[in-house]
């Protein structure tokens, strides 16, 4: 009739009555030898003993457990909630409740985890920021010293000191530009306006853009074999295109000298079209991988400078896919090369 270990509190003052009320029934028949006393007395106890042991519960224990589970709300309970406190709750046994209180800690454990989480990436994001602000700022302004202190008098070195300090102006402004992007795209400003559009023509569109980058390397691109057959893709153009950017320049700036940069296309569902971007050039440590896509993460802090570039590209194309619904990812291997690939929609 009961389970044990899930006892309300009205089914444990009927078994707590049931239990003295029958005790004192057959105490009553040993006595009087009786059975309308036993019956009489049996009824008449179960029923008092019942309410005195129901009122306790009630009044004096699952009233602290109704002000618990208000402690543990947030917010001011809603009609739902009070009707849940004065009709559900009394039906919980103490199993339920306690097993609702480990439900919140377990809740409360994981909110105050993330908001760690969150404190520690935020702290490391400003602090990487600020260093990515400063290396910029500190050289232009030690080009601007030399000028002022004379440099201008040998216009070879000079102006070779004002290209540089223009440069660092390039980078710092990309960087700001960056940072203003990743951050529109983290609080929604950008809307996501999908169109349909040929794939393939946008990836050619962006290895014509930036091919003039690639002559000195003698980089050459293709499709893979397989891949040149239009397909539609149901996606933001504009912002696609900028992962499409980011992407290849990594693949241009980090492959070898006269290698090949080789784009992928593949119908994976009916609904999904995956991309991929293979380059052949030092590759990335298996270490790296998990942390690729976050702001500021360079594998190699030295070359990465020599190379150029803000240390966000990945981030903001993790957040665009991100804002399609859709997956991004990366496979690697050390002077193999490395490949990054996302999916799309193929349709509405």
């Amino acid at each position: 009739m009961f389970k044990e270990k899930n006892l309300s509190p009205k089914q444990l003052a009927a078994l707590t009555a049931l239990l003295l009320s029958s005790i004192i029934g057959i105490s009553v028949f040993v006595l009087f030898a009786d059975l309308k006393l036993l019956i009489a007395y049996f009824l008449a106890c179960f029923v008092v003993i019942y309410f005195i042991v129901f009122q306790i519960l009630e009044y004096f224990i699952y009233r602290k457990i109704k002000l618990i589970y208000k402690l543990i709300s947030s917010t001011k309970a809603t009609k739902r909630e009070e009707a849940y406190q004065k009709y559900i709750l009394p039906q919980k046994g103490m199993d339920d409740v306690r097993e609702d209180v480990e439900e919140w800690a377990t809740q409360q454990n994981l909110q105050i985890q993330q908001l760690q989480s969150n404190e520690a990436f935020r702290k490391e994001f400003l602090q990487n920021l600020s260093h990515e602000i400063k290396t910029p700022i500190f050289a232009i302004q030690g080009y601007l010293e030399l000028i002022a202190d004379g440099a201008m008098e040998q216009p070879e070195i000079g102006n070779k000191f004002i290209n540089q300090a223009q440069a660092n102006v390039q980078r710092l402004v990309g960087l700001l530009n960056d940072v203003d992007i990743i951050t529109n795209l983290e609080i929604n400003k950008e809307p996501i306006l999908k169109t349909s559009f040929i794939i393939q023509d946008l990836i050619t569109e962006v290895v014509h853009n930036l091919s003039v980058k690639w002559l000195k390397r003698n980089i050459q691109f293709q499709f893979k074999k397989g891949s040149e057959s239009p397909v539609s893709v149901f996606a933001d153009r504009n912002k696609i295109y900028q992962v499409l950017v980011n992407i290849i320049s990594n693949a241009s700036k980090y492959g070898k000298i006269d290698g090949q940069i080789i784009a992928s296309v593949y119908k994976i569902e009916d609904d999904k079209i995956l991309i991929e971007v293979s380059d052949d050039g030092i590759g990335i440590a298996e270490e790296h991988i998990p942390r690729l896509f976050e702001r500021f993460y360079r594998t190699d802090d030295a070359r990465s400078r020599e190379i150029g570039g803000t240390g966000l590209g990945l981030a903001i194309c993790k957040h665009i896919i991100e804002a399609h619904n859709e997956t991004l990812h990366v496979r690697s291997t050390l002077n193999v090369g490395t490949t990054i690939g996302f999916t799309l929609a193929s349709k509405a």
